[in-house]
């Protein structure tokens, strides 16, 4: 019901505001907030796609005189998209390869046969994984891993106990926290990361680079994981069992159906790693080559062109990936990126941005540190409601205003906003 009610709040809420008797800002301002008022009503009650809600502003802002339909399009092909893309399409070859199965086997492998070992093994394994390829693919990819592990255990001698149960409990809420914080620890890791790098670029004219990030993001992923095992293992479901070869003996067992490393997985894992290494030294190779300007979109280009035109069999005409691959690459994710970033634009250049960073800056009462944890939590309810890249992308542009209006550092303010999105 809640949906039928947005699906025709959403546009009369639109009209309403865009034909207002008085003016709520300026002409162009109020444009703007009734093609947002819209798109909020849309993303939070997901009525439709949040892909396709992304569109409203490619499609309306033209028709309303926002901005024009050539500015308005920019915003679907920035390189931040390409970006994205070129991540996706490297998490599709570890995927297709199975290659991504194999690398978190070997890491729950190293971790020990205790059931306390084995759920932190499970969870660096995710949270590994989830810095490269999706959220869910990386769940999808360990839970049933996990659960052959909690098979044992339940079909053990004396059966499925409580302590058995708390293993099991514990180890697939890890699993699925895991692939939340892991995705915080780079730029393609998880969407609202390259929402909020794209804003910053296009509107701030600041470049975080794909280290810079990293060097961020990696330790607050591995202090959470020791959090979050913490609260599970040690105070939420404490499951003492003793030491098992069981499990170990099971990891190996998958380890050895995989077989050897095949031909083809060393070519995926080279562009993988060749993609990693430039994006970690981009910065130091620019200095060196100065005929050679690398960015971290066009590296990321760069692997996913690698992937699609290296052969793997000449004689066969056949290649690590195919276009077909594609199929599976979540596109409307990309259309969210555009539609985002649009938004954002439109935010900024009407003055709204500018009119809430003034008002603030007539409160001089306001603790920045107070206002700040406000916003954080703010952001860890609604995460709860909405989509994590809708709401990085209506609450960047509004809490860089209030950042500007406390004469405050917008990255203070906008990266623990957008790491609260993923938690």
């Amino acid at each position: 019901m809640l949906k039928k009610i947005a699906l025709f709040l959403g546009p009369l809420a639109f009209l309403l505001i865009y034909n207002l008797p008085f003016t709520l800002l300026n002409p162009d301002a109020d444009k703007v907030i009734a093609v947002a008022s819209w798109m909020i009503i849309w993303w939070i009650t997901e009525t439709v796609s949040i892909s396709v809600t992304a569109l409203i502003p490619l499609t309306i802002f033209p028709l309303v005189g926002i901005m024009d339909i050539d500015t308005a399009a920019a915003n679907y092909g920035h390189k931040i998209v390409f970006l994205f893309f070129g991540g996706f399409v490297m998490a599709l070859a570890l995927e297709k390869v199975n290659l991504h199965k194999r690398i978190a086997l070997n890491i729950v492998k190293l971790t020990g046969t205790t059931t306390e070992k084995v759920v932190l093994g499970f969870m660096f394994a995710t949270a590994a994984l989830s810095m490269w390829i999706s959220n869910t693919a990386t769940t999808v990819v360990m839970l049933p891993i996990a659960l052959s592990v909690v098979d044992l255990i339940k079909n053990d001698e004396d059966g499925f106990t409580k302590v058995d149960k708390n293993f099991a409990l514990s180890l697939m809420l890890g699993i699925a926290f895991a692939a939340n914080v892991g995705g915080i620890a780079t730029i393609i890791g998880t969407p609202p990361n390259t929402v909020l790098i794209g804003i910053l670029e296009q509107q701030y004219q600041m470049d975080i680079s794909f280290l810079k990030w990293m060097l961020m993001g990696l330790p607050f992923t591995i202090i959470m994981i020791f959090v979050i095992y913490f609260i599970l293992v040690k105070l939420i479901y404490r499951s003492r069992l003793p030491q098992t070869n069981q499990s170990s003996d099971l990891i190996q067992k998958q380890i050895d159906e995989l077989g050897p490393i095949h031909p083809l997985e060393k070519r995926v894992l080279t562009v993988f790693c060749v993609a990693i290494f430039l994006w970690i030294f981009r910065v130091q190779i620019d200095g060196m080559l100065e005929s050679i300007k690398l960015t971290d979109a066009g590296i990321s280009l760069l692997a996913a062109f690698a992937l699609f035109v290296l052969p793997f069999s000449v004689k066969d005409h056949k290649f690590v990936l195919n276009w077909e691959d594609t199929k599976k690459l979540p596109w409307g994710i990309l259309i969210l990126f555009g539609g985002g970033l649009a938004l954002a634009k439109g935010l900024a250049d009407s003055g709204i941005v500018n009119a809430i960073g003034d008002y603030f800056a007539n409160k001089e009462s306001l603790s920045p540190f107070v206002i700040g944890c406000f916003l954080i939590a703010v952001l860890l309810f609604m995460t709860e409601l909405i989509s994590n890249v809708a709401l990085v992308a209506i609450f960047v542009p509004v809490v860089a205003g209030i950042a500007s209006g406390l004469n405050q550092d917008l990255l203070h303010f906008l990266i623990p906003i957008t790491m609260a999105s993923s938690c």
